[in-house]
């Protein structure tokens, strides 16, 4: 499938493009063209005929600021992604940069803050991720920004510290 994209993505025009740049954000800049193809002829005769509308294309280059020399390193990726229908490239650029809200309020926080990839649980490890959410889930919904210092808070403080964030 993923040859199939690229080989499309090269032989072909795309439908719809669209550019976006985020300066200065966390000491870099990005700046994105995601391009939607249509894959009409080109997954005629393959099992992915009827499930893939549109073929979509990002590549990314990306300006890193170096503290210690100042000098910014440059780095481009390309991606692609399919859909399963014919979207505009707009669309398209929100959707995936949606997605990464997912990695940033879920799954970083639960390794950042409890330590989830360190972790030598190997006895049914899901059923303490969903703990771990369940408990970052409970600090949100207490308007807590900060996650691994509430948790730092809590153990210190027991239940005057629960008491203070309002939890009991």
């Amino acid at each position: 499938m993923h040859q199939c994209a690229e080989q499309l993505c090269q032989t072909s025009n795309p439908v719809d493009q669209a550019a976006t740049k985020d300066t200065n954000r966390r000491s870099r800049d990005e700046t994105r063209v995601v391009e939607v193809f249509d894959p009409d002829a080109a997954l005629a005769d393959t099992e992915w005929a009827d499930h893939v509308g549109a073929v979509i294309r990002v590549s990314r280059t990306v300006y890193r600021r170096d503290v210690a020399t100042g000098l910014w390193d440059t780095s481009s990726e390309v991606a692609y992604f399919v859909c399963e229908f014919l979207l505009p490239a707009s669309l398209c650029a929100q959707a995936i940069r949606q997605h990464w809200a997912i990695e940033n309020r879920s799954h970083y926080v639960r390794d950042g803050s409890f330590r989830e990839d360190a972790s030598r649980i190997r006895c049914n490890p899901g059923i303490f991720a969903r703990l771990r959410s369940f408990a970052t889930n409970i600090l949100r919904f207490n308007d807590v920004e900060n996650v691994s210092d509430t948790r730092y808070r809590i153990t210190l403080g027991g239940l005057d510290a629960l008491r203070s964030l309002n939890f009991m």
